[in-house]
């Protein structure tokens, strides 16, 4: 995992008002909401026992340990141990590990860090008109090998030949990847039928209007596909462990505006998503190794270059 990162982990309507604990980033994790709704997250394991505050309960502002009732606020300090008395001042040392939370276009973020100063999560612009629909998808692998394979632009007449890939374009000019923030690419794709001509360099392949189908990343861990200005395909790769990442798959259009038209629009039309992204799931599943980086040994080709790119940047970010 990249460190000191913003990270997309849950949905705002799984947090409600009782402790929820999940798995995230290799670590347990206790999220709850405080008496004016904030979110907060500590390590679930309490400091006292190891018991999951999870399978507590929310007092006021705090998070209450099932096993000898020990409350936390959201910094992680214990404001009640009720077996020393009431008046009996908390040992400054009990405290449970936090982590910063932010809250925003439906997302929960986890600041993957130690302190996050005044920096905050970015998003995908030009959402806040469009209806949406999620569905949470798991996969078997690092959300590096999954996030990755949103950028391969030449799996498509393969992995796709049934749906989004028919046609058989075969051959990938360029692509062409253009850096909009030290933490965000976006990827234009040319993909065409053999012709009998070399695939064209990156440097060869004209420069798309902004507002025509591209792919756009934003580091650590979301993805957009930018069909049309009114439809959207926004997936958070969330990570729960070396092995196994959660897809928080996002359809966003704004076509129609009454609600419920856009409300069955949106539910015909994900079931194609999740078809293409399945297609993905039954190969991306078998990559060895699960983690992705630039030392697994693959043999890439120029199509591969946003991949190459994704591992380059996500590896300074580890090292920094």
């Amino acid at each position: 995992m990249i460190r000191n990162q913003w990270y997309v982990v849950l949905e705002s309507h799984e947090v409600r008002n009782k402790p929820v604990g999940v798995t995230r980033l290799g670590e347990k994790l206790v999220f709850w909401r405080d008496s004016r709704g904030m979110v907060h997250c500590l390590a679930d394991p309490c400091i006292h026992r190891g018991a999951a505050l999870s399978a507590g309960e929310c007092i006021g502002d705090h998070v209450r340990c099932p096993f000898h009732g020990l409350e936390f606020d959201g910094t992680g300090r214990c404001r009640v141990i009720p077996a020393n008395g009431a008046t009996k001042p908390v040992p400054e040392t009990f405290v449970a590990p936090a982590y910063a939370t932010h809250e925003e276009h439906g997302f929960i973020w986890i600041f993957f860090g130690t302190d996050p100063g005044d920096t905050r999560p970015e998003f995908f612009d030009g959402l806040e008109h469009h209806s949406r629909l999620t569905l949470v998808d798991p996969w078997k692998t690092h959300y590096s090998r999954a996030m990755e394979n949103q950028l391969d632009v030449a799996h498509l007449a393969f992995v796709h030949r049934k749906s989004i890939g028919r046609g058989w374009k075969t051959v990938s000019d360029g692509p062409r990847l253009t850096w909009t923030h030290p933490n965000r690419f976006r990827v234009d794709v040319y993909n065409r039928h053999e012709n009998g001509e070399p695939a064209k360099l990156p440097k060869d392949v004209p420069e798309k209007p902004a507002n025509t189908q591209h792919l756009d990343l934003i580091f650590p861990n979301l993805w957009q596909n930018y069909l049309t200005d009114k439809l959207r395909i926004v997936v958070a790769f969330v990570p729960v462990d070396n092995e196994n990442n959660l897809l928080y798959l996002r359809l966003y259009q704004k076509f129609l505006t009454i609600p419920l038209l856009s409300s069955l629009f949106n539910r015909l039309f994900m079931p194609m998503n999740v078809k293409i992204l399945h297609e993905d799931r039954r190969v991306v599943e078998t990559q060895v190794p699960k983690v992705s980086g630039p030392d697994t040994g693959e043999k890439l080709f120029m199509a591969d270059m946003p991949i190459a790119q994704y591992r380059k940047r996500r590896k300074e970010l580890q090292e920094s």
